[in-house]
C-alpha cells in the first residue's frame, strides 16, 4: 500500500461508518462470543473459543488497516482535477488498438476500484500506464493475458 490513500470524500466517508460500526457493533459481539465459549470449560479442547479468538484477530486486522487508510488518505475533489493528462478520478476512453473496441474507466484508488462499475485501480496494471497520458498518446500494457495496446481518446471528469 502506498503511503498516501487518494479517495473521494463519499468513499472517506463510507470507511469511516465500516470502522466505527467494527469498533462499536463487530467487536463487542466478539468479545462476548469469546466468553460464552470460555464457559463452556477447558480451553485446550474447545473448537468454539479458538474459533471466537480467531474471529477476534480477524476483525482486529481488518480495523487496524482501516485505521491506517483513514490516518493516510488525502480526500481528492473531482472539481479540482485536471484533464489535459491522465490522473486519479479522471475517466479515460481508450481504443484497443488489436481489438479496435473502445473502453472507458475510470481511474480510482485501490479501495475504489470496482470493473464491473468501469473504475480501475490506479495501481493496476492499466492504472499505473496511463497516469500522465495525453489524448492521442498509446499505451503498451502487459497484462496476465498478454500485451494491450491502447490509444488514449478522451480524458474527463
Amino acid at each position: 500500500m502506498s503511503d498516501t490513500n487518494y479517495i473521494t470524500a463519499e468513499t472517506f466517508e463510507r470507511l469511516k461508518t465500516e470502522l466505527q460500526h467494527m469498533k462499536g457493533v463487530q467487536r463487542p459481539a466478539a468479545s462476548k462470543a469469546i466468553g460464552e465459549a470460555r464457559e463452556k470449560g477447558d480451553l485446550k479442547e474447545n473448537a468454539e473459543y479458538d474459533a471466537a479468538k480467531e474471529a477476534q484477530g480477524m476483525l482486529e486486522a481488518k480495523i487496524k488497516h482501516l485505521e491506517g487508510i483513514i490516518a493516510t488518505a488525502q480526500i481528492l475533489d473531482e472539481k479540482n482535477i485536471d484533464t489535459s493528462k491522465v490522473t486519479i478520478l479522471t475517466r479515460v476512453t481508450l481504443t484497443n488498438l488489436g481489438t479496435k473496441k473502445k473502453v472507458t474507466y475510470k481511474i480510482v484508488s485501490e479501495n475504489e476500484a470496482d470493473l464491473k462499475l468501469g473504475k480501475i485501480s490506479v495501481t493496476s496494471p492499466i492504472g499505473k500506464s496511463l497516469l500522465g497520458k495525453v489524448i492521442g498518446d498509446t499505451v503498451e500494457v502487459t497484462v496476465p493475458a498478454g500485451v494491450l495496446n491502447f490509444k488514449v481518446e478522451n480524458i474527463e471528469v
